[in-house]
């Protein structure tokens, strides 16, 4: 295998790895960032679920208990996530484990804020106007109002002047008005000079052999056309190395690096959490929408509103007041995934079978009146990875499925907060006869487009594998910026955690190749340029 040699090396290009990026390479390091997908422009990609397109940049990752959607491209999981951009509330920072807080004490949603901030400006970030919701967004607020509740729109990381709100948007937006990190920090990055590999899979980290050089980053070249099919590999040598392969693949990196790098903290793989991600639907019935919400299409045309207009449009936050107990606190978010709503939830009428079968496709008729709603509780981290596979970050079964060596079983308590929200959707859906609520019943695992938490930072090295500036404990120079380094669920959509996160560890991960030897400077008025992303051709 060849072997080269750069200052900075970043194995990810999502949120996490795209932002450290950017501000190492803008401030004089060399930047090589590996990216296991392909490299595709905001104009290739497509308005469709077909196998062979949306299934390039996707990832269905399957594990004992738990199924996650994940981004398999430059760009990350940012090209195909829904750009719901809000702050995690103050009691998120604030939970604890058996007494022990779970966030490091530097931590904070005040000491978070001013990096909110950046990223808010930098995206940018906008707040839809009531007049910009979807008609979902609509509907799901009129039915919270109905039932004594509020709504509100929600913030989005989307260039509102230039969305057609065409509700494509988890197969990458076309006209590049979703802000992915192809339209800003990556660009900025490769524009002060860092340097992007497509198609590149890193499978272990280890010590590097030549003097000034901590460690040897291993990796193997992927085929386009078939993922599952190597066409080579290198070794790579840098001075600093940021993992950002995401909560699924971080973890498995750094576990299978522990032969050649000594031990690796016991957290490492540990305390997964899929956010709280719990999702029902509701059957709304259409003369119920007019005559208690006075919602229709056009005088005599029902409302429809399950595939119009853009994907996020209103969260309910009613729930996520600070003195409820914990378990109780979640969001509730309107939101439109088709291929999943299409599939998943129960026929709604007594007997079995309960998710196919004619009752199923008598459903399935209605599915203009149809409306999935996200809760996002408070789970207990239950996820621990098992052994690594012998290559890659889990079993490639196709181009877009895999096995996951992930178990998640959730506890009494994080299924109880789950049963509460159904309650309460059920009670908003269900008010004076609006609507039907539904369960979701194809599979009891659960299914989560929001990884965290298995590398997570923290003050007590019992439970958490990265010190509070995101450095591997044990082993300087090598950091982790991605979302399992959030310890916990946050109630919210978490890549604006994400990013704020990966903002604040720029300049530790900054101080720390000063001191291995790289001239690199930070500065925190450094803000990347809009633009678009090219791949070289």
């Amino acid at each position: 295998m060849s072997t080269e040699k750069t200052d900075v090396l970043v194995i990810g290009t999502g949120f996490g790895g795209a932002i450290p990026a950017f501000h190492l390479a803008a401030g004089g390091a060399k930047v090589l960032m590996l990216e296991r997908g392909p490299w595709l422009d905001t104009s290739d990609l497509s308005q469709d679920y077909q196998l062979g397109t949306y299934t390039r940049i996707l990832d269905l990752v399957m594990g004992t208990g738990v199924e996650v959607i994940a981004g398999n491209c430059v760009g990350g999981s940012s090209v195909v996530y829904l750009a719901a951009s809000m702050r995690a509330p103050t009691f998120v920072f604030e939970r604890k484990a058996n007494g022990v807080s779970q966030w490091p004490a530097s931590v904070t949603r005040g000491s978070l804020d001013p990096w909110y901030d950046i990223v808010e400006e930098n995206l940018p970030v906008a707040q839809q106007p009531w007049n910009e919701v979807s008609y979902s967004g609509g509907l799901w607020a009129g039915a919270c109002a109905r039932a004594g509740g509020t709504c509100n729109p929600v913030p989005v990381a989307v260039n509102l002047s230039q969305c057609g709100r065409c509700g494509w948007m988890a197969t990458g937006c076309v006209y590049g008005a979703k802000r992915s990190m192809l339209t800003n920090y990556l660009p900025a990055a490769v524009s002060a000079g860092a340097e992007i590999r497509p198609l590149h899979e890193v499978q272990f980290i280890g010590p590097a052999a030549s003097p000034g050089y901590r460690y040897a980053v291993n990796y193997l070249t992927i085929n386009p056309d078939d993922y599952r099919a190597q066409t080579g590999g290198g070794v790579i040598e840098a001075k600093v190395v940021v993992c950002a392969a995401g909560a699924l693949g971080t973890p498995v990196i750094l576990k299978r690096s522990a032969q050649a790098l000594g031990s690796i903290p016991n957290a490492v793989g540990r305390y997964f959490s899929p956010n709280g991600d719990h999702v029902s639907l509701a059957l709304f019935n259409e003369d119920k929408v007019k005559e208690l919400l006075g919602l229709e299409r056009a005088p005599g045309v029902p409302y429809a509103a399950h595939s119009i207009g853009r994907s996020i449009g209103t969260t309910s936050f009613d729930q996520l007041d600070p003195s409820l107990p914990e378990g109780l606190r979640y969001a509730l978010q309107q939101i439109y995934y088709p291929p999943i709503v299409n599939l998943m939830p129960e026929d709604g009428v007594e007997g079995d079978p309960v998710w196919f079968g004619a009752d199923k496709k008598e459903l399935s008729k209605k599915w203009p009146s149809w409306m999935s709603v996200l809760a996002m509780v408070e789970d207990e981290n239950e996820g621990v990875f098992g052994t690594p596979p012998p290559t890659g970050n889990f079993t490639r079964l196709a181009s877009a499925a895999s096995l996951a060596q992930l178990t998640y079983k959730p506890s009494e308590r994080t299924l109880a907060a789950r049963a509460d929200a159904d309650v309460k959707v059920r009670s908003i859906v269900e008010q004076d006869g609006l609507g039907s609520f539904l369960e979701w019943k194809q599979t009891e695992n659960s299914l989560s487009a929001h990884p965290l938490a298995s590398c997570r930072m923290g003050d007590d090295p019992a439970i958490s594998a990265l010190d509070d500036h995101n450095e591997l404990r044990g082993h300087p120079g090598l950091f982790v910026t991605d979302g399992s380094a959030v310890p916990t669920s946050l109630c919210v959509n978490p890549s604006i955690t994400i990013a704020a996160l990966a903002e604040r560890a720029a300049p530790f991960i900054a101080q720390s190749a000063q001191a291995a030897g790289i001239s690199v400077d930070y500065s925190e008025d450094r803000r990347p340029g809009s633009g678009q992303l090219h791949r070289p051709r």
